[in-house]
């Protein structure tokens, strides 16, 4: 099977600076596992990598898409298994980095997509009258299965598995415990970690970083362009917050507070998910000696490497 290096983690634990490093080191590239990196123009709110982060080390899987376009996990398996035959094609290593754990999944597992008409606005239309509570209602009548996995709240993810079962006539849990859930690629996979109290002050820290570089205008910006509340895009932490106080609904200072809310509050789900998901290898980090973070990560790296020559 082909080698993978895999680093996840919560945001604002170093998952960048690790990946660069690691890449210089094992003659490798990265690719992007963010959702929200892929969207040209919105670089604050997602912290996206810069060319000085880079450091000369590819990326893929940044900026490919408007902030107006759909992009699903399916479009993420295929690109992403795409680019790793790539990587290797050329003799390099393929480096995953992020923290969205489902895209991820979905690329080292043997997850298969069922093939069904896919139209989001559509799909709104039709159940816009319909509240959150009751259209997760009507999701459990149909495919009560599905509702293990999905947030009542996360409308777009409630009406997918709606429409599977529309589309095709298999309900979405069906199709997914047909697969064996098993994983495809020789990947390692490395988790970093702070502790709580560490991690909670570096995602204020960031937040505040990202309103002095002029996040709020970054997000006035997309929404003079078109941009709404109902896009994928507009859905992530960083701008689904603040439409409230472009509609006069809030204050500037309770944006601001929500969105550190939210980020924390992901960072709590992101371990959750990758320990009940994933065989991850953790390592705390250690901010003030990132190199012994790293001389502990390539010593695990080197073994691994060593063990299938």
């Amino acid at each position: 099977m082909q080698k993978v290096i895999v680093i996840v983690g919560p945001t604002a634990v170093g998952k960048t600076k690790c990946g660069v490093e690691l890449a210089k080191k094992y003659h490798g590239e990265v690719i992007s596992g963010d959702s929200m990196q892929i969207y040209q123009g919105m670089d604050i709110g997602t912290a996206k990598v810069t060319r000085e982060e880079m450091d000369g080390v590819v990326h893929h899987l940044i900026d490919i898409r408007t902030p107006f376009e759909e992009y699903s996990v399916s479009d993420f398996q295929q690109d992403v298994r795409r680019l790793i035959d790539d990587i290797h094609a050329r003799g390099k290593m393929p480096i995953i980095v992020g923290g969205t754990g489902l895209y991820i999944k979905a690329a080292l597992y043997d997850y298969t997509f069922e093939k069904s008409i896919t139209n989001p606005q559509a799909m709104a239309q039709k159940y816009q009258d319909y509240t959150n509570a009751q259209l997760y209602a009507h999701l459990q009548e149909i495919d009560p299965g599905a509702t293990r996995n999905i947030h009542p709240n996360n409308r777009r993810r409630v009406l997918r598995a709606i429409e599977i079962y529309e589309t095709t006539g298999h309900r979405k849990s069906e199709i997914e415990e047909k697969q064996n859930h098993q994983m495809i690629y020789d990947a390692y996979l490395i988790g970093l970690t702070l502790p709580r109290d560490v991690l909670v002050e570096r995602i204020n820290k960031r937040v505040d970083l990202m309103m002095d570089m002029g996040l709020e205008q970054e997000v006035n910006k997309l929404i003079a362009q078109g941009a709404h509340d109902h896009l994928q895009s507009m859905r992530g932490i960083g701008y689904k917050e603040w439409f409230p106080y472009f509609k006069g609904a809030c204050e500037r200072k309770t944006v601001i507070e929500q969105i550190k809310i939210h980020s924390r509050q992901y960072a709590k789900r992101q371990y959750t998910w990758f320990n009940h998901q994933m065989n991850v290898h953790w390592y705390d980090v250690l901010l003030d000696h990132f190199d012994q973070t790293l001389n502990m990560i390539e010593g695990d790296v080197d073994s691994w490497i060593a063990s299938s020559i």
